[in-house]
């Protein structure tokens, strides 16, 4: 079994519903154990500045699936969701994004593991430390606190617990 952290985000339909949604189908999975989740926190977009802010959070699990077919299963949830891609870094109603997955560092067409803007954004970090602390290093980084230190210009607020 491998631990992995998946990011949630969503800005458009109910993003609370909606992340609580896709929360569902991941521990509906059977390959899939739930081992922590994060609190939401909301941020401005990162890419066009014309959507809404964004409702983030990270949840942990256990996984008997490779690093390729849970990327699978996560683009089958935003599928099923209705995920549509209509611009880069624009609005969705959901996004799923592998963050970690154990120690593996992967790099291929499909697949960068850990995500390769991870460690640059704080609403991937401030969730990141909820679930493994400020001392948890990522491969080929520096501590979750240290990264989390060169965030400080990225505004981001605690929405509230995650809604089950």
């Amino acid at each position: 079994m491998n631990h992995v952290f998946i990011g949630l985000g969503s800005n458009i339909d109910n993003p609370l519903d909606r992340l609580s949604e896709a929360y569902r189908h991941l521990t509906a999975h059977a390959d899939l154990s739930a081992t922590g989740l994060s609190k939401v926190y909301v941020s401005s977009p990162q890419g066009p500045q014309d959507q809404p802010d964004f409702y983030n959070a990270v949840a942990g699990f256990t996984a008997s699936l490779s690093p390729h077919e849970l990327l699978t299963a996560l683009l089958t949830i935003e599928t099923a969701m209705g995920r549509q891609r209509l611009r880069h870094w624009g609005e969705r109603c959901i996004d799923l994004d592998l963050l970690l997955f154990g120690d593996e560092v992967i790099a291929t067409d499909a697949l960068i593991l850990p995500h390769p803007r991870a460690h640059e954004r704080r609403f991937v970090l401030n969730p990141l430390c909820e679930l493994l602390g400020i001392d948890y290093v990522m491969p080929g980084q520096p501590s979750l606190g240290t990264l989390l230190s060169r965030c400080t210009q990225q505004t981001i607020s605690v929405l509230c617990e995650f809604p089950q």
